[in-house]
């Protein structure tokens, strides 16, 4: 019951959210034409419910080659994002268009974050728990590590430290919610993610 509320759920608010920022949405896209060349969406395989691989979708904010320049990890002051790109990532509206792979059924409005195939290579066999569940647009360790361009610019191997530290600490806050997880829960993990984000976090 608890699941089939949840869905209910994403799909109410998901649909809702799709809606009402739809025109700002193309106001977004406009902006990235206008900055760089390149797709208005960055499309990238990640890791869903039961190891099923999907594509999630968010504006672009790096240059079209990122992939080719650098490790899959974005240190604050990373040279391949793009002006629109920081703004965008500062304010986390990169993010809107996730709320199409909500709709799909590909994810939840809140859960573990989904990682990339590679960092997924990393996980415990505890960690791969996270996979139990839909990955979500929000949820704890998106909360507690929205400095993380930050931290990661402070340390000498980004990549280095992404896996062997901040993946495992990520795992380890998104394993609390995929074990106690509840609607109202989800409601209060929201609310907590738009004051962050207005707060200015």
């Amino acid at each position: 019951m608890n699941e089939l509320l949840k869905r209910l759920f994403d799909l109410m608010a998901a649909f809702i959210a799709a809606l009402v920022c739809l025109p700002f949405m193309a106001v977004i896209a406009m902006a990235i034409r206008l900055d760089s060349p390149g797709p208005v969406l960055f499309k990238q395989v990640r890791v869903g419910r039961a190891g099923r691989p999907f594509r999630i979708f968010k504006f672009r904010t790096m240059v079209v080659n990122a992939s080719d320049l650098s490790a899959n990890v974005s240190p604050e002051g990373d040279p391949r994002v793009t002006r629109v790109g920081a703004w965008l990532r500062r304010t986390y509206l990169d993010e809107l268009p996730q709320v199409f792979n909500v709709i799909v059924g590909e994810m939840s409005l809140v859960g573990p974050r989904p990682e990339t195939p590679e960092f997924v290579d990393y996980y415990t066999d505890e960690e791969r728990d996270l996979l139990s569940v839909r990955p979500g647009l929000a949820g704890p360790s998106t909360l507690e590590h929205m400095d993380e361009a930050k931290i990661l610019a402070g340390v000498g191997d980004p990549e280095r430290y992404y896996i062997e530290t901040m993946l495992h600490d990520r795992a380890r806050l998104d394993l609390s919610y995929v074990r106690n997880h509840s609607v109202g829960g989800d409601i209060a993990i929201l609310f907590r993610q738009v004051a962050a984000i207005l707060g200015g976090r």
